[in-house]
């Protein structure tokens, strides 16, 4: 409990036992009016003076129409027409209600709090032969930096020396930790729950992962969802609404139909008392905020509530093939050749593809395994989603797809015994105009792929995978996983085309697109829900996508559809039942039916019912995920 929090819980206790002392000294001893006002009037103000005050301030910076207004109107009412007990525990009633509702958003805002402790306090790097500690912000890029055992990683980097194995839970939600070797990535925010070891930086603090990913969870409040953008619109009109409505009711009885002034006031007192709008004021931010807290535990991290709205109604999952249901660690399975040894083929491939970054590329140049002397490339030429042509030592080469064999009036040759696995890709190979042969390149389908696809289509959600790889590799994959549709052999700019073609198939529901997050930024940006999916250290992830999958698990896809649909359940379950339990009370005090005790219920008790609700967006437990 924060300080502020347990003076209004004393004042609570306080105002209760004077409002007991209160109403038991009234009960059996008859007393004159003013000395029960006064009873009563002690426990009102010790708590609720807070409020006569919020009160006051607003309307003289003319914000008159608040639920501070209403209830201080109401109470004051209730003590003009000699209600002493009723108006004292509405007050009571109501604070107890706000101090509720402030413990629920505070254990709320811990979840994604939780995130803010992953900030590293200092980073120790090795300056001038010596170890001094700095603020992470001081350190450079490229220095050496030493992380202690129980230390957060301050920086992104890769491992110099020592086996390192660090805690991921805070930025991935994966409860197990993970070893990791020499040269490998470790990213900042992680805590080392091994050995000591040494790292080198690969950027600066403000370029890290932790650096990213507290920055978007700070802007992630920002952006409202349609209930949410609703709720506060119907609350700024609502509330005038019936505070005429009480005036209306309160004065047009007695001056028309010779109605009791004093009946009919206590109506309207009744009717402004039910009509306090925080019950849904408050639980419908909530709700998102505690989902999106819900969410971040298990490493989600959504930019908004208006995109777990966009999530709770997809319909369609586009997934990009390589990174999000394969694992994009490609390595050389077979090398066929034509005219060349395996060895040369290997060599004239792997000079060509060295300054590719493409995952493919970069499996065949360690196969090769050895240095690649620049100097032997005399030009260069990357075609986007074709394949690279060279110059090599004189000669022209070219290394990429059956497109660009054709595109160059070259057949490739299938030499004998060439048959292998259709889930492999082809890097073909021409060397002086001539084909010299290809290199099979395998990538690994994720061992929990298939069940990802297999949940989101139990929900009725439609899968699709797209794929720059050969028809024959992407209907392998995708017949593999049980995929509804498959397109292959798509340019970057095709899957553009087709992410757009698909959107506005159902306009009731919404399209998701999951890419890798570096590659894909185009069509992230493009879908309904942009998910980057391993996108840890992307910035192009985090700039591109609604929702970041902070590690490479597909199944996190459906665990966060199914996140949203419970937050935006919870939402419609709050709304449907405040307004409900409100418009009936209303109904029943202008009737005379309901007294001042239900209009309290009504209004801090559907509070509370409907913050409990809210709550509930913030536990994910396995029936979320399965």
């Amino acid at each position: 409990m924060t300080r502020r929090q347990k003076k209004t819980l004393i004042r609570v206790i306080v105002s209760a036992a004077l409002f007991a002392a209160a109403f038991a000294v009234t009960h059996f001893l008859p007393l004159p009016w003013w000395a029960e006002l006064m009873l009563f009037l002690a426990p009102y103000l010790v708590v609720g003076y807070d409020v006569i005050f919020k009160a006051a301030r607003n309307m003289i910076h003319g914000q008159v129409f608040d639920e501070c207004f209403l209830m201080v109107i109401a109470t004051a009412g209730a003590f003009a027409v000699k209600e002493y007990p009723e108006a004292a525990a509405v007050m009571l009633l109501y604070q107890v209600g706000e101090l509720f509702q402030s413990v629920a958003v505070g254990r709320s805002r811990r979840s994604i709090a939780a995130l803010m402790d992953i900030r590293p306090d200092h980073a120790n790097v090795v300056r001038g032969g010596e170890e001094i500690s700095v603020s992470p912000d001081e350190v450079a890029a490229g220095e050496e930096i030493v992380v202690r055992a129980g230390e957060r990683v301050p920086l992104d980097g890769v491992i110099l020396s020592g086996a390192a194995s660090v805690d991921t839970a805070a930025l991935t939600g994966e409860s197990l930790p993970r070893d990791l070797g020499v040269g490998e990535n470790v990213f900042s925010g992680s805590i080392n729950v091994g050995s000591v070891f040494r790292m080198r930086t690969t950027g600066t603090y403000k370029e890290s992962a932790v650096s990213k990913i507290l920055e978007l969870v700070e802007r992630s409040a920002e952006r409202k969802a349609k209930s949410e953008n609703f709720i506060t619109k119907f609350a700024r009109y609502y509330t005038p609404a019936v505070v005429i409505s009480a005036l209306l009711l309160a004065l047009i009885p007695p001056l028309l139909f010779n109605g009791e002034w004093e009946v009919w006031i206590h109506r309207a007192l009744i009717f402004l008392v039910v009509s306090c709008p925080c019950a849904l004021v408050i639980s419908v931010p909530l709700s998102f905020f505690s989902g999106m807290g819900g969410a971040s535990s298990k490493g989600i991290l959504i930019k908004g509530a208006s995109f777990i709205e966009a999530l709770s109604r997809v319909g369609t999952v586009v997934f990009d093939k390589t990174g999000t249901l394969t694992k994009g660690s490609f390595g050389v399975s077979d090398i066929h050749t034509n005219g060349v040894s395996a060895a040369e083929l290997l060599d004239v491939a792997a000079v060509a593809e060295s300054y590719s970054n493409h995952p493919i590329a970069q499996s065949i140049v360690r196969a090769h395994g050895k240095h690649i002397d620049p100097s032997r490339i005399s030009s260069l030429n990357e075609l986007p989603g074709l394949g690279i042509k060279a110059v090599i030592d004189g000669r022209e080469v070219a290394a990429g797809s059956e497109r660009l064999m054709e595109s160059l009036g070259i057949s490739p040759v299938c030499g004998e015994g060439c048959s292998h696995d259709m889930r492999s890709s082809c890097v073909h190979v021409a060397v002086g105009n001539k084909y010299a042969g290809h290199i099979l390149i395998s990538d690994e389908v994720k061992s929990d792929a298939k069940e990802a696809v297999s949940v989101l289509k139990a929900a009725g959600i439609r899968t699709v995978m797209l794929t720059g790889d050969s028809a024959r590799v992407g209907n392998e994959v995708g017949s593999s996983l049980g995929v509804d549709e498959i397109r292959s052999e798509l340019l970057p700019e095709d899957k553009v085309a087709v992410t757009e073609s698909m959107l506005g198939d159902d306009k009731k529901r919404t399209l998701a697109f999951v890419g890798d997050g570096i590659n894909d930024a185009p069509v992230l940006t493009r879908a309904d829900v942009g998910i980057a999916m391993g996108a840890l250290g992307s910035d192009a992830a985090i700039e591109a996508a609604d929702v970041v999958l902070t590690d490479d698990d597909p199944m996190k896809v459906s665990l966060a559809v199914r996140i949203a649909k419970k937050t935006m359940r919870i939402v419609r379950e709050n709304i449907i039942f405040a307004l409900a339990v409100k418009l009936a009370v209303l109904v029943l005090g202008a009737l005379g039916i309901a007294n001042m005790w239900i209009a309290v219920f009504a209004d801090v008790g559907v509070a509370v019912i409907a913050i409990l609700n809210a709550v509930r967006a913030m536990r994910v437990d396995r029936s979320d995920i399965i």
